[in-house]
């Protein structure tokens, strides 16, 4: 079923080896540029269900709690699909993988814009939103792999961190693509489709660039590149996925505490920026620009929270991922008690807080990937990442859609906060639990 996605051979051409070094730059560039263009195109028809909440609580009656489970469908499918199909690609080419998702995805959310019907049934919603997690799903195993097929360890916390820009990226442009949309074609349903058509035509630029391995372009192995050599990295290859999965993911007391974490710094990434729309609008009385405006800011001062840990954990901690993430987590704490406890009428304030909540949250949601890669072979980095991911959107990003609506709907906004505080303290636990592990570097 899966042949298609084959990952290629070893190729039986040779780089000379005057020609490796030049090769591998250039080559990890264009990879490098493809991964981070085809990551982007998934974000940005990703999460685009939250701008459109507003409008369907206005249009259609629903509530909060209805279109929260709509969000729940879509994260449960993408953490199952992370993982499960983060296993397939595991022996596979991850471009074909990557790409084929985006196409998917970008097609469910031309269905969402163009088919009107689709808005008035909370039931049809749910399949196309599960659907499109599905494949959502196929994007970060992929690329995950890619990053650590052609970057080594002492050099991936700050590659991994500049990859990790993409989403943002993607993310960050639902909120003016939105205003851009309406302002076009006079609807609220182009915030659908306007992004799916752009990462259409993104999906074929990433599927130029990207690459498989360095070994089927030819070159050595990175960790022969660069003089290093990763634990366990000689027989992996020769393990079934069943075998990785047992070796390697199912034994790792260390990846499990993660992905447990996981599930919390979900929680409160998409507890804020799911809810954010409607919080704003109905506690803080922003309008339809301000709320979009607000979603983009949160996202853009992810960027920087991402490579300033990474650059952390690479220079300063020596490729410890856990010391940076426990010092976000502390900072996201301090401030979602001031987003939540500022009084209507001062909205710098409420974006203030937004862009030291992104900065803060996706250093967390872009190390653990991170430390998940590095707990395991290369030959094992989709299916450890789709782990993580499971926990992530099968508890995390799921209960921010549902259980924060459903908390919300009962206590009030108070209860959700008081939710997501108790999420801080949790993540921090199970991460802090990662002190222990010392990390190995060529």
């Amino acid at each position: 079923m899966f042949s298609f996605f084959k990952a290629k051979a070893p190729s039986e051409h040779k780089v000379p080896t005057n020609e490796v070094d030049s090769t591998y730059r250039r080559l990890r560039w264009q990879v490098f540029a493809g991964v981070f263009i085809g990551y982007a195109a998934y974000y940005l028809i990703r999460k685009n269900f939250s701008l459109a909440i507003p409008h369907l609580i206005e249009e259609y009656g629903f509530t909060k709690a209805q279109l929260g489970s709509v969000g729940v469908a879509l994260s449960i499918a993408y953490g199952l699909s992370k993982f499960l199909m983060g296993n397939v690609s595991d022996r596979s080419n991850p471009k074909y993988f990557l790409v084929a998702g985006l196409l998917g995805s970008a097609g469910i959310s031309l269905i969402f814009g163009l088919v009107p019907a689709v808005m008035a049934s909370i039931s049809v919603m749910v399949i196309l939103a599960a659907l499109n997690g599905w494949f959502q799903g196929m994007g970060y195993p992929p690329g995950a792999k890619t990053m650590t097929n052609w970057f080594s360890t002492s050099e991936r916390g700050v590659w991994w961190s500049w990859w990790n820009v993409s989403h943002n990226l993607g993310g960050g442009l639902i909120g003016p693509l939105a205003i851009l949309g309406v302002a076009l074609f006079g609807t609220w349903h182009s915030l659908f489709y306007l992004p799916a058509l752009i990462a259409i035509s993104l999906a074929f630029v990433c599927f130029f660039l990207m690459r498989d391995t360095p070994e089927s372009c030819g070159l050595p192995s990175v960790e022969e590149y660069k003089g290093e050599v990763r634990k366990h990295d000689k027989h992996a290859h020769e393990l079934s996925a069943k075998e990785i999965f047992f070796k390697y993911v199912f034994n790792n007391k260390f990846l499990w505490s993660i992905a447990i974490a996981n599930a919390f710094v979900y929680f409160i990434r998409y507890g804020i920026i799911d809810w954010a729309p409607t919080y704003l609008k109905e506690v803080k009385h922003f309008s339809f620009d301000k709320q979009s405006w607000a979603y983009f800011l949160y996202e853009y001062a992810g960027i920087f929270g991402m490579l300033a840990s990474g650059y952390m954990s690479d220079k300063i901690f020596k490729g410890h991922r856990a010391p940076p993430m426990l010092l976000f987590l502390v900072g996201v704490f301090i401030a979602v008690i001031v987003y939540w406890k500022n009084p209507a009428g001062n909205p710098l304030v409420d974006n203030i807080c937004l862009v030291a909540i992104g900065f803060l949250i996706y250093g967390p949601v872009m190390m653990i990937g991170l430390q998940a890669a590095d707990l395991v072979p290369r030959i094992a980095t989709g299916t450890a990442c789709g782990l993580t991911g499971l926990f992530g959107y099968f508890l995390g990003s799921a209960s921010a859609g549902y259980v924060m609506g459903k908390v919300v709907d009962i206590y009030g906004w108070d209860g959700g906060f008081y939710t997501l505080m108790l999420s801080c303290v949790l993540a921090f636990v199970f991460i802090a639990f990662t002190l222990l592990h010392k990390p190995s570097r060529g």
